[in-house]
């Protein structure tokens, strides 16, 4: 087991720092471009695995598709295979083959994909054998769920022979990811109506044009950079980060209001996005329904500063990569910092221990976000990460640009 030491190098910080594509737009792009006949002109498209896993599928002819612990790439292609007519199994890590499916299947079902489960019903692996289109062209599904599933049926909504309108029921969660889907869609030409008020969204059968298309950089990226700058103890800290726009389709650009609160400003330019320290509140509460990858960050930047702070809409971290609360109350105590749940399943709440105890390693539990939320508490005081190398699924170069501002060592 590889282990990381991350810890202060005591010096200023000013440093530029090139971000890593966005790996939400490239997944949504390649399969706009896989349904053209791979006609379209994609740049910046992300390194990070789930996207290179993503990629080499496409061009796959295999029978059997592995998408490793890629959950958009599992929903993405079971919608995109089923519409092309190929016959797959897909299936992934033992984690993988744990995280629920079975909205997005039953829904296929309806609109007329063949797929039976090859395990527990609900749930990966799949055989996926072809389709045949029903007359089906209203559907109801859950909004707070995931918006991937929604995505899934969005992306190859313009292919059905009536098109498809979506009624999404209850909340609807990480809503910027479903309009995400949808801006892109209607830059490849997608003809698409949208009710929010009735929670709506109907597209109409429209094949996609090809286009070209740059990928922006990745907001998730940075919202550790965001949270190191916030912690790092001098106030003449500066970070550039190349690439962002202000007004980004990224739910996850919600990182620079968050951490205005929490002691970061940020000053755009045609580049990207440059931060700097600047006073921080004593508490904060937050509802991340529409961008919950940015909860772990938060939470271990809060729990750093001793910043008190309130979560909800968080339930879906139950189902990502691992159970994302647990692994929180199990590592936040190794900073100083602990999770309590005050309405279950609803309402947490992050606070700061007396002490921090004896430096302890960060277990990841085969998440990315949780080697890269913890990171930035380098720059603090030493911190220790197991198995680093998961940051490889969405941000690899993560450590060598951690490396410029942090002393980073093999343990």
């Amino acid at each position: 087991m590889q282990t990381l030491t991350v810890s202060p190098l005591g010096a200023a910080i000013k440093t530029t720092i090139a971000l890593a594509s966005s790996k939400s737009e490239s997944n949504r792009a390649l399969i706009i471009h896989a349904l053209t006949g791979f006609k379209c002109h994609l740049s910046n498209l992300a390194a990070a695995r789930d996207t290179q896993t993503m990629l080499r599928l496409l061009e796959s002819s295999n029978d059997v598709a592995d998408v490793l612990d890629a959950g958009t790439t599992m929903r993405f292609l079971t919608a995109y295979f089923a519409i092309t007519q190929q016959t797959k199994t897909m299936t992934g890590t033992p984690r993988m083959c744990e995280r629920p499916i079975g909205i997005l299947v039953e829904a296929l079902k309806q609109l007329g994909a063949n797929i039976a489960y090859t395990g527990k019903e609900g749930f990966p692996p799949l055989q996926i054998g072809g389709f045949c289109a029903s007359e089906q062209t209203h559907l109801s599904i859950r909004g707070d769920v995931s918006s991937q599933y929604i995505s899934a049926l969005l992306l190859i909504a313009p292919l059905l022979p009536g098109g498809l309108t979506l009624q999404l029921t209850g909340d609807v969660g990480s809503r910027p990811y479903i309009e995400m889907t949808l801006q892109q869609m209607i830059h490849f030409g997608a003809l698409i109506k949208t009710d929010w008020e009735q929670k709506t969204i109907t597209v109409l059968p429209t094949p996609y044009q090809p286009k070209s298309y740059a990928i922006e950089s990745d907001w998730s990226g940075a919202s550790y950079w965001y949270s190191l700058v916030a912690l790092a103890p001098l106030e003449t800290t500066e970070i550039a980060l190349l690439g962002l726009k202000k007004n980004s389709l990224q739910g996850d650009s919600a990182i620079a209001q968050i951490m205005a609160c929490l002691g970061v400003k940020s000053v755009f330019n045609e580049r990207g996005v440059v931060l700097t320290k600047i006073p921080a509140q004593s508490a904060l509460g937050w509802d991340f329904t529409d961008c919950p990858d940015l909860a772990q960050t938060v939470a271990v930047c809060c729990a750093a500063k001793g910043i008190e702070l309130t979560l909800t809409g968080v339930e879906s971290l139950k189902i990502k990569e691992t159970d994302r609360i647990a692994a929180l109350q199990a590592e936040l105590p190794k900073i100083g910092g602990e999770l309590v749940e005050i309405v279950p399943n609803f309402k947490y709440k992050v606070t700061r221990q007396a002490q921090r105890p004896d430096v302890l390693p960060i277990n990841t539990y085969d998440d990315h976000r949780m080697a890269m939320a913890f990171a930035p508490v380098g720059v603090l005081h030493q911190v220790q990460i197991r198995e680093p190398q998961v940051v490889a699924k969405s941000y690899p170069s993560f450590w060598e640009d951690l490396a410029q501002v942090c002393s980073v060592k093999e343990a």
